[in-house]
C-alpha cells in the first residue's frame, strides 16, 4: 500500500493531467461515511468522480484491477452522497486514472471505467 506522501503525490499528477486535458477541480478528497473519491472535476457540463490508482508493478492486475467491484461500489455511494446537495444532479461519469510507479510517467485516462444505474 502506498504511503500517504505517496499516495497526495499521485493525486497531484493525476490532477495536474486531467486540467491539462481540459478538466476543472470541483473537490478533492470528499469524504463520506461510504468512503472517499480522489477528485470530482468538471469535464465541459459533466460531473466527474475520478479514482487514482498507483502501483509499483502489474502483480494482481496493476492499478485498473485494484478497482474492485467493492471499490466501485462504494465510490458509487459516496458519489450519491456529494449528488444530494443538487435539486437537479447534473450527468456524471467514473473516470479512472491509472499512474505508474513514482519514477514512471505513464498516465493512463479512462473515462466511463465503469458504469453505476442512473448516471
Amino acid at each position: 500500500m502506498p504511503s500517504r506522501d505517496t499516495g497526495e503525490a499521485a493525486e497531484r499528477r493525476a490532477l495536474d493531467y486531467l486540467i491539462r486535458q481540459g478538466l476543472e477541480l470541483v473537490v478533492a478528497n470528499f469524504r463520506s461515511r461510504f468512503g472517499e473519491i480522489d477528485l470530482i472535476l468538471r469535464d465541459g457540463e459533466v460531473l466527474v468522480f475520478a479514482e487514482v490508482r498507483m502501483r509499483k508493478n502489474n502483480d494482481f492486475g496493476g492499478a485498473r484491477a485494484s478497482i474492485t467491484p467493492a471499490k466501485q461500489a462504494r465510490l458509487i455511494k459516496t458519489a450519491n452522497q456529494y449528488l444530494t446537495q443538487f435539486a437537479r444532479p447534473p450527468q456524471c461519469r467514473f473516470d479512472a486514472v491509472l499512474l505508474g510507479a513514482p519514477n514512471n510517467s505513464a498516465i493512463e485516462w479512462i473515462k466511463n471505467a465503469f458504469e453505476s444505474a442512473g448516471y
